[in-house]
């Protein structure tokens, strides 16, 4: 097969791969989840093989423990949670108007030493942006949760999700060795390579950004519920869950705790440091110990390309993207350094011609 024919082959392919995504989006969410579960799951099925334990056994162990710690924590979180994110939510527009009160009041000339004149503008400006960053957050909640509620059925993907991770689980080894025979015999090392660089970067990333997430969120939500701040589990979970996004979790975090603290203490602005510190805190934590030793340096994801692939997918495919868009990343990160080694190894880039096979 020529080259160009192996392009053709391929681009085609792939448009078909993603037209059936496209279409299908709306129901794979609990087979995509399952597919998730299973892959991130597998190692501690082959560790329990190690150990003697059938693959049978392993698979119901591990699919059972991880049942019950789910619903053990939707018993005891999600009502909590739940009752936080809509007093949130009811609370926003107080919390808007206290904050325009507090950066546009006359009486107030705490900011006139540093800004002189241009004081009256930039409580102009803060106001009018935190009234359109309230709306957009508020527009944003309402939107997941409908979104939610009309695309996405709770019941399939609890009762979906677990069979299919069982089933994926138990025949892992089985499917990984069918379709290692199907790959074709002149290229099968470059190809097991390739997957290998693949699963390092996908592992490294998926299963050490998972645990940096977790104990963050535990971070955040107990360092603020110390502090005393309203909402301080919802936004401490949420803070260190969508940590999985470089730099948006904590960010976005950071902004929310900061001005419902400043709401909630001011003028005490010692517990309005106090929250300041808990990010911060939390930033040294992840950057220098959490990140170094649970997910490495060598993954192989640019965070703006991770943050790319993110807001990509999921704008494209809805949730499914998002569980997509880092495998995916992942994959078009290493088939592109793959093409760059065999273009800079190339004639076309060395301007020396490759041997003849009569050459010496």
């Amino acid at each position: 097969m020529t080259l160009q024919k192996q392009v053709t082959f391929w681009l085609v392919t792939l448009a078909v791969f993603i037209l059936i995504l496209w279409l299908l989006r709306g129901m794979l969410l609990p087979f995509v989840a399952g597919m998730a579960l299973a892959y991130f799951l597998d190692p501690v099925a082959d560790r329990l093989e190690r150990l003697g334990l059938g693959r049978l056994p392993a698979t119901l162990l591990i699919v059972g423990v991880f049942l019950l710690g789910f619903v053990l924590s939707v018993i005891l979180l999600a009502p909590l949670l739940t009752s936080q994110l809509i007093a949130f939510i009811q609370g926003v527009p107080d919390y808007v108007m206290s904050l325009q009160n507090l950066l546009t009041s006359e009486n107030r000339q705490w900011l006139t030493p540093m800004l002189g004149n241009w004081l009256p503008d930039v409580q102009k400006s803060l106001s009018e942006l935190v009234t359109q960053g309230a709306r957009w957050l508020l527009a944003s909640l309402q939107g997941l949760w409908s979104g939610g509620t009309a695309l996405i059925s709770v019941v399939s993907l609890i009762v979906v999700t677990p069979i299919v991770a069982f089933y994926l689980l138990y025949d892992w080894e089985r499917m990984i060795s069918a379709i290692d025979s199907w790959l074709p015999l002149k290229h099968r090392d470059t190809i097991r390579e390739l997957a290998r660089e693949m699963n390092m970067a996908i592992a490294g990333f998926v299963r050490g950004q998972a645990g940096v997430c977790l104990i963050l969120a535990s971070y955040y939500a107990l360092g603020l519920i110390l502090v005393g701040l309203n909402f301080g589990l919802l936004i401490g979970s949420m803070a260190g869950l969508f940590s999985f996004i470089p730099y948006v979790g904590s960010l976005a975090g950071f902004l929310t705790a900061t001005g419902v603290a400043f709401v909630q203490f001011w003028p005490d602005w010692h517990w309005v440091l106090a929250v300041m510190a808990v990010f911060a805190i939390g930033q040294i934590l992840e950057g220098y110990i959490l990140a170094p030793n649970l997910v490495g340096h060598s993954v192989g994801l640019h965070p703006v390309w991770l943050m790319f692939a993110l807001f990509a997918f999921g704008y494209l495919f809805g949730f499914v993207g998002l569980l997509l868009a880092v495998p995916l990343a992942a994959a078009t990160g290493v088939l592109t350094r793959f093409a760059l080694r065999r273009y800079l190894a190339s004639p076309f880039y060395t301007g020396v011609p490759r041997p003849g096979p009569d050459a010496e």
